[in-house]
């Protein structure tokens, strides 16, 4: 004896009409013990969306009063399907661009797909109009690029850039809870929620053909819906707006007969040679199947051409291994002949699935006939054993709320369905710095952030955890990293750190200076975004002036290597300025060289006739001989140079030197031997315990009495034994 709790009712509310079915499964058989079916009696639902709820609701409970008879006892609960041709379907292509060069990797390629369908779900929240909301019930990628170029598996290549096209399936909120309405107004509750082409492969497709790449076409009345299996999953559903009432209404305008004649018409044709029946006259008439065959054939084509075209969008671009039909529409003569013609593969791969699927269903009422009209009904009854593919709740950050269950969910599903951002998922980097160093663009990246940290019933996990109905997330979203930063003396084009010149015949080092946005700016300057940077090699007479903080005679004239010029005149490496520094200024020209120089420079009283000769070789390879000449540099004006520091030779001087890679200011003497160093470094000459000390100059043996020069390159230490 069966009890009432053993029983199964399953609800195919349709565009046409609605069908019920109760059984129970005893094995691997499904026994139907009552069956009712019932026409909506006005246009209360289109295309598979409720319009009237109202009246959909009286229609159910017309059905569940019909079955509660033959049964002789009531119904409470109820299993439906939303129907595929109501779901929503975008397309879109979403680009990954890595740092730098880098191995594609598994978990790179599911991040593409989660930006692709977040991408997706914006085009459709722009495309709504409505305050509903989208569940993502499947996707399918299209193609991958790898740099632009399209690939088949992105996974180990080295990439730049990935990107991949993708479509994305979605069920509108308010289809759902237009079902819920319309059952509570007929007194039942809803105990398993699923997708109508979902149930139908229940029936139509064995689980064990399901890891290979079919397709499922439901032809119903007005729309041909269509979902894709691969790999045991439905990847990707989709639908167009032609199906079996559009044959049907070419008959009923060729015969001058009703709609349900020429329903009973087109389907005796596919089943024998001749169809009887009577037009709106009340005339009877014979005629072959062939004459309703050739009326239909052109409409068959283009029906079945745009399916075809759909099919493959959904599978990526390409055909599918085979392909089930399943509706009262795809009943009519040539129709799987055609869908295959149009797929590409062999009409035996394109088959009518009816009433050989049903074989495991036994119907206890002897007037049922099993036909594919039942797939669907039967499948949702089926379904409810399975309880997949379903609505469950979750809590998220605080919130309950229901999601979709496609069989894989995860985290990364709640946060996607509860709108929490893409980027707050993974570690984000601080700002990075755009800008152009010498007429080529550069960047600077910012460091990267902590990841998020995701906890599902208390514990730390990962985003790719499954969930489960009632469970507890919470999401901390990732944090970013420090901005990028970065000055001009960390760039590597920016150089040595120093610009020497001679001004008055005396040494003038200078800290070397770049353009930024066409101002001058100090090797501290921090760079910001969108700066254009020039590194440059000269002062102008104007900027040195400006930075020893000196004002120039305006009616004295100026000399760049005893050439005259103006204030704008450029002063390289080792050029000689001679200028006259205004009474106004009221300031000692000498003690300002001395102050500004202090910590950087030395001026050349040091320097012998003989090493002013080398400066001079160093200018003419740098800027050429006739630069040179052109400046009036001759033998005359070194020996002038040579005189001059002559007689200043015994006053104090500063100087700069490199010690171990360290500058090392030096003052308080006239000139320097390398012994001095000691006094301005820490190195103990008490510790060698045994071992020699190592000195050099510029790379060569130094002796302690030698004497310093501004520049040298020092190096002290003990070689090791």
């Amino acid at each position: 004896m069966i009890t009432p709790e053993e029983l199964v009712f399953g609800l195919d509310i349709g565009t046409r009409n609605v069908v019920g079915s109760v059984g129970y499964k005893e094995g691997r058989e499904f026994h139907v013990i009552a069956h009712s079916v019932k026409e909506h009696e006005t246009r209360a639902m289109l295309d598979g969306q409720i319009h009237d709820i109202g009246r959909v609701g009286n229609t159910i409970k017309a059905i569940k009063d019909d079955l509660e008879r033959q049964l002789e006892q009531p119904l409470k609960e109820v299993c439906i399907a939303a129907a595929g041709r109501v779901l929503k379907t975008v397309t879109t292509t979403v680009e990954h661009r890595f740092v730098e060069e880098t191995i594609v990797t598994g978990e790179d390629i599911h991040t593409l797909d989660l930006l692709g369908i977040e991408q997706a779900q914006q085009v459709l929240a722009e495309e709504n109009d409505t305050h509903y909301k989208f569940y993502c019930v499947g996707y399918s990628v299209m193609h991958y690029y790898l740099n632009g170029e399209m690939f088949t598996n992105l996974e180990g290549h080295k990439a730049e850039t990935i990107s991949e096209d993708i479509i994305v399936t979605f069920l509108p909120e308010d289809v759902v809870d237009g079902l819920y309405s319309a059952v509570d107004i007929a007194g039942l509750e809803v105990v398993n929620l699923t997708l109508e082409p979902i149930a139908a492969i229940n029936v139509a497709i064995p689980e064990n053909f399901r890891m290979l790449n079919i397709a499922l076409v439901d032809v119903g009345a007005g729309t041909s819906d269509i979902c894709i299996t691969k790999d045991g999953s439905i990847i990707a559903y989709g639908m167009i707006p032609h199906a079996g009432d559009e044959l049907t209404e070419l008959i009923v305008q060729q015969y001058l007969v009703d709609f349900n004649t020429a329903e009973s018409m087109k389907l005796a044709s596919s089943f024998g040679d001749t169809v009887e029946f009577k037009d709106i006259m009340g005339l009877s008439h014979t005629i072959e199947s062939q004459e309703i065959w050739d009326l239909t054939e052109s409409t068959v084509d283009k029906i079945t051409e745009e399916v075809a075209q759909k099919i493959k969008e959904l599978n990526g671009d390409k055909s599918v291994s085979a392909t089930f039909v399943v509706g009262g529409g795809g009943k009519i003569h040539g129709f799987t002949e055609k869908l295959a013609e149009h797929l590409g593969i062999v009409k035996e791969r394109v088959a009518l699935r009816g009433e050989e699927v049903l074989q495991a269903v036994k119907f206890e009422q002897s007037d049922v006939k099993k036909d594919p009209l039942l797939v669907t009904p039967i499948g949702i009854c089926l379904n409810y054993y399975d309880q997949k593919n379903n609505f469950i709740m979750v809590h998220f950050n605080g919130e309950r709320m229901k999601l979709y269950d496609n069989g894989h969910l995860t985290v990364v599903d709640v946060a996607l369905n509860a709108g929490f951002p893409n980027d707050d998922l993974f570690p984000k980097r601080g700002k990075e710095i755009n800008f152009t160093l010498n007429g080529k663009p550069r960047f600077i990246r910012g460091e990267a952030g902590e990841s998020s940290v995701i906890r599902y019933n208390g514990k730390v996990v990962s985003m790719n955890t499954a969930l489960e109905p009632n469970s507890y997330i919470s999401i901390q979203p990732s944090t970013a990293g420090e901005d990028a930063y970065c000055t001009i003396e960390m760039l590597e084009e920016y150089g040595k750190e120093t610009i020497t010149f001679y001004v008055n015949h005396k040494m003038m080092t200078c800290p070397r200076v770049v353009a930024v946005n066409g101002e001058m700016q100090l090797p501290s300057y921090s760079i910001q975004d969108g700066d254009v940077i020039e590194t440059q090699n000269y002062y102008t007479v104007a900027q040195i002036a400006a930075f020893m903080d000196v004002t120039l005679d305006k009616d004295a004239d100026i000399f760049v290597n005893n050439r005259r010029c103006d204030e704008n005149e450029p002063v390289y490496e080792n050029f000689d300025v001679t200028w006259t520094v205004s009474e106004e200024s009221d300031i000692d020209f000498s003690a300002k060289i001395a102050e500004n120089t202090k910590e950087e420079n030395t001026t050349p009283e040091n320097e012998t006739s003989e090493q002013s000769a080398e400066k001079e070789n160093a200018r003419q390879e740098q800027f050429g001989t006739d630069a040179a000449e052109e400046s009036g540099m001759n033998t005359e004006t070194l020996e002038n140079a040579e005189a001059k520091e002559q007689t200043v030779s015994a006053e104090p001087v500063d100087l700069r030197v490199i010690v171990n890679g360290r500058p090392v200011f030096m003052h308080g003497k006239p000139e320097y031997v390398f012994v001095d160093v000691f006094e301005y470094i820490d190195f103990d000459l008490s510790s060698g315990n045994g071992r020699a000390i190592i000195t050099k100059i510029n790379e060569k043996d130094a002796l302690f009495t030698q004497k310093l020069f501004s520049g040298d390159k020092i190096e002290i230490y003990w070689k090791e034994n």
